[in-house]
């Protein structure tokens, strides 16, 4: 067992040497000017030293100290017990002291160090050898090792520390408070810890294991919230490195904080909206413009139309009452006709691949309303992964991503569907996969017209969306529920043809399902009896 320090680690701790080694060198030189115009001897490595050299700072190569040059192609140059024994010694140890004077090892009083980009060095698509080469060594080992030893040493390891540290050295006459010390190794921590991760499953896909005996999951912080689902509930929000398009990149045009809840349900509308990305084709009306607005996770309205207006139109007809207070997700730029029809009831946030002028004007009439922009869709048949606690464990599986094969889609009933009932049923399906189970759609030329999510019974789901139906021709002044012609899809098979008999009853002329129960059979002849058109997909998309 190590022993624990014998005396507690000061309060201030002067600063008379800094090692400074970063892969990113911005504000580099000008921090290292500030530093040396406090009397703080520079080390420095590589490319760092080169610059700063440039720049007329004095410097003193960590070659010079240690007596070795760097080697290996730079792999080797920090990793030496000079360099750790002055980040690790402790300066009021009796005996750290004296083996620090006997082998001629200087405290090293602060450690900067950016690490090699090895994130982005796997994002930009390179080769093995060449994101192995990007696996830095030295770098976190000096990190470690000066966080575990804060009590006197400081240790920076982003841009944005710079600042505070000469502030901390401004108002503490040269040295640093242990909090502001404890404070950074807990960031640095946390730096490694992420930066280890993120090799670890790197490496595991790059040798094909899909369920590694450790796994390690990092993020960013992208912001605290003030609180999460509920106000006693504390909370933040994390982006990982995957740098896929959605809400974690978004740009925040305008509007109040988000909330938990609104980037829980703003993701949840943007990844729904992506699969009518026209990139991503389909003959679900991929290439036309799109909309879906959430409501607590789960689309109250989804349409395409000629239009984005239209789109957005149809989309709030589905359920006008669910729509206020919603998330709309446009698959296409705002526009200013679409934003003054968004804008005329309440909306908590709208996410679009980019807004125009007007679009900006009108809804900056209206400054509690988010608008949220990105570079693109999300590509819905990207690999990755879905994470989600429970108690005691990680449950991890890769996100719902399977394309449909149209080949693959079989007819069951002796009637098929026609080509506008085929359309239909590949948009309700889209929707289908990204409601809450159990979950049916009803959907009529490209829009939804009842939606039935998260019950404990398929029968229940297709009755409460017949009723949302009722209520948006109520709403509509329509002489008939539009359930009436329209298409049926559940994410997962009919168990018992009650479900699908409700359908019927509604007025659906085609189901699209899974298939796959033991009463298959059974639904089928009910279909064939009222007329109806199936198609079984085999494929299931629970969403829990």
């Amino acid at each position: 067992m190590i022993k624990a320090p014998q005396t507690p680690p000061p309060e201030l701790a002067p600063m008379g040497r800094a090692l400074l080694s970063v892969y990113d060198k911005t504000g580099l030189v000008d921090f290292a000017r500030a530093l040396a115009g406090r009397g703080i001897e520079i080390l420095s490595t590589g490319g760092s030293a080169h610059l700063l050299r440039q720049a007329g700072i004095a410097v003193r190569d960590v070659a010079d100290l240690t007596g070795f040059p760097e080697m290996m192609d730079g792999r080797v140059k920090t990793l030496h017990p000079v360099i750790h024994g002055g980040l690790l010694g402790l300066r009021d140890d009796p005996a750290h002291a004296a083996a620090m004077e006997a082998h001629g090892i200087p405290p090293i009083d602060l450690l900067v160090v950016s690490l090699y980009p090895f994130a982005e060095t796997v994002a930009s698509g390179a080769d093995f050898a060449t994101c192995v080469e990007n696996i830095d060594i030295g770098g976190p080992a000096m990190i470690r090792a000066a966080a575990k030893n804060h009590g006197h040493v400081t240790v920076l390891t982003e841009v944005a520390d710079y600042d505070a540290l000469l502030a901390e050295l401004a108002d503490q006459d040269g040295c640093t408070r242990l909090s502001f010390r404890k404070a950074m190794a807990a960031k640095a921590f946390g730096l490694t810890a992420s930066y280890d991760a993120a090799v670890a499953d790197w490496m595991a896909a790059a040798v094909g294991v899909d369920t590694p005996a450790r796994r390690a999951f990092a993020g960013t912080l992208a912001q605290p919230l003030r609180y999460g689902e509920n106000p006693h509930q504390r909370a933040a929000f994390y982006a990982d490195a995957t740098g896929r398009p959605g809400v974690a990149t978004a740009r925040q045009l305008q509007g109040k904080e988000l909330s938990y809840n609104n980037i829980n349900d703003t993701d949840a509308a943007f990844e729904l909206v992506s699969e009518f990305g026209g990139a991503f084709g389909g003959a679900f009306g991929g290439d036309r413009p799109a909309c879906a607005i959430i409501k607590h996770a789960n689309p109250c309205g989804v349409a395409t139309g000629r239009t984005l207006t239209e789109a957005y139109a149809r989309a709030y007809d589905c359920d006008r009452t669910s729509a206020f207070g919603g998330i709309v997700a446009l698959n296409r730029p705002l526009d200013g006709p679409t934003a003054e029809e968004i804008a005329r009831i309440f909306t908590e946030v709208v996410i679009a691949p980019g807004a125009d002028e007007a679009a900006r004007a009108i809804f900056a009439a209206k400054p509690n309303l988010r608008l949220l922009t990105t570079d693109r869709l999300a590509d819905p048949h990207a690999p990755g992964l879905t994470i989600r606690q429970v108690s005691g464990g990680i449950l991890v599986q890769d996100r719902d991503a399977l394309t449909l094969n149209e080949g693959a889609l079989r007819t069951v009933t002796r009637r098929a569907p026609d080509a506008r009932e085929r359309a239909d049923l590949l948009f309700a399906w889209t929707v289908a996969k990204h409601v809450k189970s159990n979950a049916i759609v009803y959907a009529r030329d490209g829009a939804t017209v009842g939606i039935g999510a998260g019950q404990m019974s398929r029968i229940d789901s297709t009755r409460i969306a017949a009723r949302k139906a009722q209520d948006m021709a109520e709403a509509l002044g329509l002489a008939e529920p539009p359930t009436k012609g329209s298409v049926v899809a559940s994410d997962a098979f009919f168990p018992f043809a009650d479900g699908l008999i409700a359908a019927a009853e509604a007025g659906a002329t085609a189901i699209i399902q899974p298939g796959g129960s033991m009463r298959d059979a059974e639904v089928i002849a009910a279909a064939d009896e009222r007329g109806l058109a199936m198609i079984f997909t085999g494929l299931r998309h629970f969403r829990h």
